[in-house]
């Protein structure tokens, strides 16, 4: 009896193992005895690069159910994909220009319990396009694969010599193809595909950072553009211009060109995607967007330059952008460097409303880059914001969503808006607002900041290292410019390093190596507070210059147990000369804080807020100014 009771036992977990094509186990699905086995290499898929590799992958999928557990297999080598027979979707993309329809390489639509096996293989891409998309899927393994380019969509020229008249670079031709016409250099392999140069960074050719008090001010100085190029020899050129700034002989200068128009991974409308040991040296836009999508995980994901090719640029402009995705979102084991925007962007979409009758609200996407989102779903919770205050005034529930055109739509409500919401105000959605976790994750030296949260949901940010040569950490939100929503209400900032590295440039909203930088139009001592409960402890800062926190509009923040540690490696540039800035804040916490060497003011400033929501603890020596 007790025999058969084991036997019983066992053959019920077996069961209960077997219902689902995928269990999770260590956050990797493992495979069930059902699944399909896909080589492709079975379908003509070869390492040619004359061969483009689109379909091959595509007739592959062809043979299998949409349903079906399925492993996908390539063989270890490197493969080329041209836009020519790339699938064509019209798809709106977060914080992308809106170029339709898109070049979407590898495409799964409707697809359920997948795992895609690089086998450390290397995807090598022509021109625009989207190496993988991922539409309305569940249950997705993207791993031990890396993206690159054949040729990038940005370039770069190491300077040889530098005087004041010219700066003489070398540009590799064979993977930044160029020509030079009435003087400009225009990059591409054809000539419907010329570009012309539009911006520049410099980066230091032995550290690889971003050269300091450089960033959006521009490297090469005012009227940059008026330069004159020359062909000295194959790939040397002579820029002719008395450039205002000088850029550092040995040092690379990366040049824009090309439009943001594709993701390098993009997930849409999808739920359980993981994606791991990924590297992504080059995206022709964002690195991964996921949006409207529900528990993404990155693990071991690397947006960095190819150090193999020399490269000083990585993986595209943000190196992942989470934007209206709910659940639980999962940064670790990440790298993120030398990208053309922010690391990690986690925010919501705010919009304007145009019209108010009865329950029904007419209303607008503002930022041309976010336009033609599916934003309201039956029974998602949305917020009323007052646009100058950035106040919520209520919360409603949305009961049906329609489309008007590609900027416009129809919000039905349950109920009424709350009394004070007028035209002009905005709404969030606050359904879809994620939790966040990131650790263990370098952000290196990328051209803006290093990670930006904006979302309601519970945020932990720790052990990580930050190199950001803007603010290492921006938490921001508005409904007036960006349109980027989420006030912050749950946020642990613990044990980081923050490094000297850290706000060597002026970009928008870094007023401190850590900054909380709302837009609110009109704040004075009587507002209320946008965001709250943050808390910043157990960290490790190298400051060189003033100002290491700067705080807007917060109720409950919290600066304890964090060691200071001057660094002398920079010269202090920053407009702002106070440690700490609180403005328009309440209930602040500056406790046990240990500062060593010369720390830079070393003080305390209070605007728009009395000195009694301030409790600084003894011994730490922080001179106090209230404005």
């Amino acid at each position: 009896m007790r025999s058969f009771r084991k036997l019983f036992i066992i053959l019920l977990l077996f069961a209960v193992f077997s219902v689902n094509a995928f269990k999770v186990i260590a956050n990797e699905p493992v495979q069930a005895p059902d699944t399909v086995v896909v080589y492709l290499k079975d379908f003509g898929l070869n390492k040619t690069r004359e061969r483009d590799c689109t379909g091959f992958v595509n007739e592959a999928l062809k043979t299998v159910g949409d349903n079906k557990p399925t492993k996908l297999v390539f063989t270890s080598g490197v493969y080329h994909f041209y836009p020519g027979q790339s699938n064509k979707r019209p798809y709106f993309e977060s914080n992308t220009t809106d170029i339709n329809p898109r070049n979407c390489a590898i495409l799964f639509e409707n697809r359920k319990n997948l795992v895609i096996e690089g086998n450390g293989s290397t995807l090598v891409f022509h021109g625009q396009m989207q190496p993988f998309t991922f539409d309305n899927c569940q249950n997705v393994l993207l791993r031990n694969i890396s993206i690159d380019w054949e040729h990038p969509l940005i370039a770069q020229a190491q300077v040889l010599s530098v005087n004041e008249k010219s700066i003489r670079v070398n540009i590799d031709v064979k993977q930044f193809p160029f020509r030079i016409d009435e003087g400009k250099i225009l990059f591409g392999t054809t000539k419907d595909e010329l570009k012309p140069w539009k911006s520049t960074m410099e980066f230091d050719g032995a550290g690889r950072f971003v050269v300091p008090q450089t960033g959006d001010r521009g490297c090469l100085g005012k009227d940059w553009e008026n330069y004159q190029a020359e062909n000295i020899l194959p790939g040397i050129v002579d820029l002719k211009y008395p450039f205002l700034r000088k850029p550092a002989v040995g040092n690379y200068l990366v040049m824009r060109f090309a439009d943001r128009v594709h993701s390098g991974i993009f997930i849409q409308n999808s739920r359980n995607i993981t994606i791991k040991n990924v590297n992504l040296y080059h995206a022709t836009g964002l690195g991964a967007l996921a949006q409207f999508s529900e528990n993404i995980t990155f693990d071991g994901y690397r947006a960095i330059p190819n150090r193999a090719k020399k490269r000083y640029f990585g993986g595209g402009d943000d190196g992942i952008q989470i934007s209206n995705c709910r659940g639980l979102v999962t940064i670790k084991n990440c790298e993120f460097a030398g990208l053309m925007d922010d690391p990690v962007n986690v925010h919501g979409t705010s919009v304007k409303v145009l019209e108010i009758s009865g329950k029904q609200l007419k209303c607008k996407f503002m930022h041309e880059q976010s336009i033609g989102l599916n934003w309201g779903h039956t029974g998602d919770k949305i917020g009323f914001i007052e646009n100058n205050s950035m106040q919520t005034l209520g919360t409603g529930e949305v009961t049906a969503f329609k489309a008007i055109d590609n900027e416009t739509f129809l919000l039905t409500l349950k109920s009424p808006v709350p009394a004070g919401f007028e035209v002009g105000d905005a709404l969030e959605n606050l359904t879809w607002s994620p939790d966040l976790n990131v650790s263990d994750n370098r952000f290196g030296s990328c051209r803006a900041r290093g990670l930006l949260v904006s979302t309601p949901g519970k945020v932990v940010i720790e052990n990580n290292i930050f190199e950001s040569s803007g603010s290492a950490i921006l938490i921001c939100g508005d409904a007036n410019y960006w349109y980027e929503s989420g006030a912050v209400t749950d946020v642990l900032i613990q044990n980081n390093t923050f490094t000297e590295l850290c706000n060597t440039s002026s970009y928008q909203f870094c007023e401190g190596i850590i900054s909380v930088y709302p837009e609110i139009p009109e704040m004075n001592e009587k507002s209320g507070q946008f965001h709250r409960n943050i808390r910043i402890t157990g960290n490790t800062f190298h400051p060189f210059d003033y100002p290491v926190l700067y705080a807007k509009s917060v109720d409950g923040i919290i600066f304890s147990n964090n060691k200071l540690i001057k660094s002398n490696r920079f010269e202090p540039y920053h407009h702002r000369k106070y440690t700490f800035t609180f403005e328009g804040c309440k209930n602040i916490a500056l406790e046990n804080n240990i500062f060593e060497g010369d720390i830079l003011g070393k003080s305390i400033l209070l605007k728009h807020t009395p000195a009694t929501e301030l409790k600084s603890g003894t011994g730490q020596n922080l001179m106090v100014k209230v404005d």
